[in-house]
């Protein structure tokens, strides 16, 4: 019996554990980190250090002879990954390269200089948390962290007085953001100090509401840039909280080229050279003008399964091969499941009545009744739900993937499964209370495909 090569996982929760497990037949893993959405797992916050955290995980990969590590967890497992590899001397993405990408303050730097006309006009907003805010600046705009991960206290603000309340936190909130930050600051001041601190917040120009917007993934292999594909993101009607992402994309092919050409010129500018990236980015098909939101040094995990049932191509897959060191457009295709899928994300937002959760039934049912069916509830009450409200503008609160044969079929697909889950289904004109009568009664086949 032949011995699985080691690959240490790190901070693999949620997509992708489900991701790695795809591949476990092939891979034995090591798996580390925490959990930061659950306790008690989360309280390892409390003077968390990647540095220390990195260097353990390098002793410990040399006794277990890893071949590889990686991570697609934004927050710590990207940079985390990224140190073990080093000291390892293992493949993978230089520190650099990461805190460059994660600062985005820096990034839109960088970008300035290498892609103009792909960058948004954006400022520092350099004073302390609860600080007041300076007079003079121009409104509305758009404000976010230098350092943070799941768009936490990024928002439009329309003049001084919501800027200064966003910004304004209680002393347990002031304690949550420091630790989230600190460990990414800290190798941030021995490994790219010229980018300056990331406990503060940028000011960016915000882009028209309905301006669409899109997630380009790829990955890079010897200093250039692939991609793996597009996935279109659709917005909850006049918020800027998504609603569902859908692959594959509408956009068309010139400009997803357009993308990537952005892309090989931010990552070559920042020495990202291996490894596996994402770009949110808007398209006004109007002015036709391309516009960058962010890069991401890692996989955006929750479109892995996406690409697998539309293309074949299972990104976890890919990040497996990168760790060790092999080009990912060696890897064989699996056949295509579904003509198109979609990541459902159900949101409350200030004064909804709050959604019930589904029992164990109506799980078991949707299940047996849609068996391709991915399904996460994220419940929330008191200071969990307050604190959702405030840093995300809503509570997202369920998330279900679904595959159909076509655009059409998955739609009537996901309309049947929410009312099934006695939730909201995620589409504009559906985005309405879900009927009362019981689901399991609805005309949905064995197999789980819409009559």
């Amino acid at each position: 019996m032949s011995i699985k090569p080691r690959i240490g996982l790190q901070f693999n929760y949620d997509w992708d554990s489900l991701g790695c497990a795809r591949q476990a037949a092939h891979w034995s893993f090591d798996r580390a980190g925490f959990d930061l959405f659950s306790f008690p797992s989360n309280a390892r916050l409390v003077g968390f250090d990647l540095r220390r955290f990195a260097a353990a995980q390098a002793r410990r990969g040399r006794r277990r002879g890893w071949v590889g590590v990686t991570s697609q967890h934004e927050q710590f497992g990207a940079l985390a990954a990224a140190l073990t590899a080093e000291a390892l001397g293992l493949p993978g993405t230089s520190p650099e390269a990461v805190i460059a990408a994660q600062h985005k303050l820096h990034a839109r730097q960088v970008l300035q200089q290498v892609a103009p006309e792909a960058n948004l006009a954006f400022e520092p907003l350099d004073v302390e948390y609860g600080q007041d805010i300076p007079t003079g600046l121009s409104y509305p705009r758009f404000v976010k962290p230098v350092k943070a991960a799941f768009s936490v206290l990024a928002r439009q603000v329309r003049n001084q007085a919501e800027l200064q309340s966003h910004t304004r936190f209680g002393r347990r909130e002031l304690w949550v953001i420091r630790r989230l930050v600190e460990p990414f600051e800290q190798v941030l001041q021995d490994r790219l100090p010229q980018a300056g601190t990331a406990h503060r917040m940028l000011l960016e120009a915000p882009v028209p509401q309905h301006t669409p917007q899109y997630n380009l993934d790829g990955w890079v292999f010897k200093g250039r840039a692939q991609a793996l594909g597009v996935v279109d993101a659709v917005m909850y009607p006049g918020t800027q909280a998504f609603m569902r992402w859908e692959h594959p994309s509408r956009l068309r092919a010139d400009v997803q080229a357009r993308a990537l050409d952005v892309a090989q010129r931010f990552l070559s500018a920042i020495g990202f050279t291996h490894g596996l990236f994402n770009m949110e980015f808007f398209h006004d098909p109007a002015s036709g003008r391309l516009s960058v939101i962010e890069f991401n040094p890692r996989l955006a995990s929750q479109f892995s399964d996406l690409y697998l049932r539309v293309q074949g191509v299972d990104p976890h897959a890919l990040a497996l091969a990168l760790a060790i060191g092999q080009d990912p457009a060696e890897l064989p295709r699996q056949a295509p499941q579904a003509g198109a899928a979609a990541s459902l994300v159900y949101r409350a937002f200030p004064g909804d009545d709050a959604p019930s959760m589904p029992g164990q039934r109506q799980v078991a049912l949707l299940r047996r009744l849609f068996p391709d069916a991915l399904f996460f509830s994220y419940p929330r009450a008191g200071r969990e739900l307050a604190r959702d409200y405030k840093w995300l503008g809503s509570w997202r609160y369920g998330i279900v993937h679904l595959q159909g044969r076509n655009e059409h079929d998955l739609r009537e697909r996901c309309l049947r499964a929410s009312t099934l889950l006695g939730w909201r289904a995620p589409y504009a004109d559906q985005w309405v209370a879900a009927p009362s009568a019981p689901a399991w009664t609805l005309p949905v086949s064995a197999s789980g495909a819409s009559r």
